[in-house]
């Protein structure tokens, strides 16, 4: 393995080291969002889940008559979703009640992928659901969940350095700020995943269904 790539990787872990409590609350937070998510669609109305499930059986056959992708669209509107998200929890390090909001963001999203998982599951069954959400999600999740954990972990780290008035806050801006933007690429990467790997896998599993 190369020296630079090892550096690289020691930093990562180091981080992680200096930030596990961070880390673990973070990550309990998303899964209790994530587990709310599921139990949020299993104690729906039975008007709601007829809704629910009209919009994914139409998501489908949308798909199957029309499987020609507008990939242009699709990256773009990924990217974006992706800035968004990476200017809120850069901004909300700075902001006065830091701590909730990155917590309340991280939780949400977490809700978000459990509804959608749920949802889909719901729909189409276990197997079908699973195999669905292993085509069209996973992929850009694997990369996009722990990037949302360490950007929310990274803002923690500027509020309580900015409360505490330990260290050098500009430098640790900076840190901050820099951070984001590496975070940022690796969702430009997510993006590009979901536009160009999970859409077309979708695609080709729908054909089955």
């Amino acid at each position: 393995m190369p020296k630079n790539r090892t550096e690289t990787k020691d930093i990562f872990i180091n981080y992680i080291k200096n930030n596990q409590k961070e880390f673990v609350s973070v990550i309990i937070l998303f899964f209790i969002g994530l587990i709310l998510g599921v139990l949020c669609i299993n104690n729906t109305s039975e008007i709601q889940k007829t809704e629910i499930t009209n919009y994914v059986q139409n998501f489908i056959t949308e798909l199957k008559e029309n499987a020609n992708i507008d990939r242009l669209s699709l990256i773009k509107s990924s990217i974006q979703k992706n800035f968004i998200t990476t200017i809120l929890l850069w901004f909300v390090g700075l902001a006065v009640i830091s701590i909730p909001l990155v917590y309340l963001f991280i939780a949400f999203r977490g809700f978000c992928l459990g509804y959608t998982i749920a949802s889909i599951v719901a729909t189409l069954g276990n197997w079908d659901g699973i195999l669905f959400v292993a085509s069209g999600i996973l992929a850009q999740n694997i990369i996009f969940i722990p990037c949302l954990l360490a950007l929310g972990v990274s803002g923690i780290k500027l509020y309580k350095c900015i409360k505490q008035k330990n260290g050098n806050i500009k430098a640790e801006i900076c840190r901050h700020t820099f951070f984001s933007l590496f975070i940022f690429l690796l969702l430009i990467v997510t993006s590009f995943i979901e536009t160009y790997v999970s859409s077309q896998l979708l695609v080709q599993y729908i054909k089955y269904l």
